[in-house]
């Protein structure tokens, strides 16, 4: 052996062996094994996930295709296909057009896009619309009737309980399942009723008023 030669012990040189017995065994060699592995890693790649823009880049798009959807929409029939990661707001506002649940927080704190699923105010962003099917959804847009004000819209404008706006439809839409579930509500049926909504103007005493103001008509 030459002074340059690597050393091995037997124990290396058993290994060797053993490692060379398995290779011819399996049939396949730990080269041809990592040429096996870069390919299978290689291939989502060469297959591209769909893109979208998002904030002015494209972003994949990695998860189920389309699915059939049927929704039941201030009385009337929606159908699309929607991906199942797809919210209800999304589908409420990109899909069928109906814009007055408002997109804020997305994250289901402000309330700015309180529907009525099966007469229960929810957030829209917090619910996926393959969820909302079959269920009796209500949007502010159906609560004006043959161009008059709802009572609860009305005593919004009556009693200044709006800024921005942004906050309104959802407020109007939790007014609405408060006064309907309490007509005559207490300051605590209040508090409790509209806790899930968030006015970042402040109005708050103007829809208290205005909460009352529909209360004592409906007396």
């Amino acid at each position: 052996m030459r002074d340059d030669d690597p050393v091995r012990t037997e124990g290396e040189d058993h290994s060797l062996e053993n490692q060379k017995g398995n290779s011819d065994r399996s049939g396949v060699s730990r080269r041809d094994f990592l040429k096996i592995s870069s390919i299978s890693v290689a291939i989502p790649l060469l297959t591209r996930p769909k893109m979208v823009l998002a904030a002015g880049q494209e972003v994949p798009v990695h998860g189920p295709g389309l699915v059939p959807m049927e929704f039941s929409i201030n009385g009337k029939s929606y159908k699309a296909e929607l991906e199942p990661r797809v919210t209800l707001l999304d589908a409420l506002r990109d899909q069928f057009q109906l814009t007055g649940a408002k997109r804020v927080c997305d994250r289901a704190e402000c309330g700015a896009c309180t529907v009525l699923m099966d007469n229960k105010p929810v957030y829209a962003c917090a619910v996926l619309a393959i969820e909302a099917q079959h269920k009796a959804i209500t949007t502010v847009e159906s609560l004006t009737q043959e161009g008059k004000l709802h009572p609860v819209q009305q005593a919004f404008v009556d009693n200044d309980a709006s800024q921005c706006g942004f906050c309104t439809p959802g407020f109007v839409v939790a007014c609405k399942a408060l006064l309907d579930a309490h007509p005559h509500p207490t300051p605590d049926d209040i508090r409790r009723g509209l806790s899930g909504n968030l006015c970042r103007c402040g109005t708050y005493a103007g829809i208290r008023r205005a909460i009352a103001q529909v209360a004592q008509k409906g007396a």
